[in-house]
């Protein structure tokens, strides 16, 4: 399929429309129509149509789409039809929490090792990754295929170790440090700063608030 310019609206609800049509699938239920499922996802149907026509539709009038296709071609979209290999830099509570969701590992992305610079964590596993120390990270990069890196230490490390990676040829990063990393224009991040969303929380509570009263 052809890629095109798509709003950054429109990507942030795909992982949503997959998220539903596999609880839907689950389920039993064979097919929907955007009238339905806007109900689901407090979208509109008209916008649920916008978005998967930028992909090409997938529905038939009077039929609605069919959950099982849609939810293949949209996992498709989002690259979620093969296994990518991730590394966690930080075995602190937010590596850990990382390492032992399963759900990541159900949707292809396998956690292959952590490093970290407690050297008393070498050798420990986690979910069945191995904790290495930072200074063997390196050598695991140059010898081992790696395709994302989870960052989950402090800001004041998170530049560095990135540029260390970007250097090996690493060209997507989750990036939990509450900071934002210069990288060249071929490398992909995906910022994850649970402040922020703590904060954007925060201010709807607020707003919330002073309309009720």
């Amino acid at each position: 399929m052809e890629r095109k310019n798509i709003s950054s609206a429109v990507i942030h609800r795909l992982p949503r429309y997959y998220r539903y049509l596999g609880e839907l699938k689950d389920v039993g239920i064979e097919r929907i129509s955007s009238g339905e499922l806007s109900k689901k996802m407090n979208v509109t149907a008209s916008q649920i149509r916008q978005d998967l026509n930028n992909f090409g539709g997938f529905g038939q009038q009077g039929y609605g789409y069919n959950v099982e296709y849609l939810y293949d071609e949209i996992g498709k979209i989002l690259g979620l039809n093969k296994s990518y290999n991730v590394i966690i830099i930080g075995a602190g509570n937010l590596g850990r929490a990382i390492a032992n969701y399963s759900n990541f590992e159900k949707r292809g992305f396998v956690v292959k090792a952590i490093f970290d610079k407690n050297i008393e964590l070498k050798g420990q596993t986690i979910r069945g990754a191995k904790v290495y120390h930072i200074d063997e990270l390196e050598d695991y990069i140059t010898n081992e295929s790696v395709d994302i890196v989870a960052l989950a230490i402090p800001k004041t490390q998170a530049g560095d170790v990135a540029n260390i990676l970007i250097n090996h040829g690493v060209k997507a990063f989750w990036n939990f440090a509450h900071t934002d990393l210069d990288v060249p224009g071929d490398v992909v991040v995906e910022n994850v700063h649970l402040s922020e969303s703590l904060m954007r929380l925060s201010y709807n509570l607020a707003k919330k608030e002073s309309e009720d009263k």
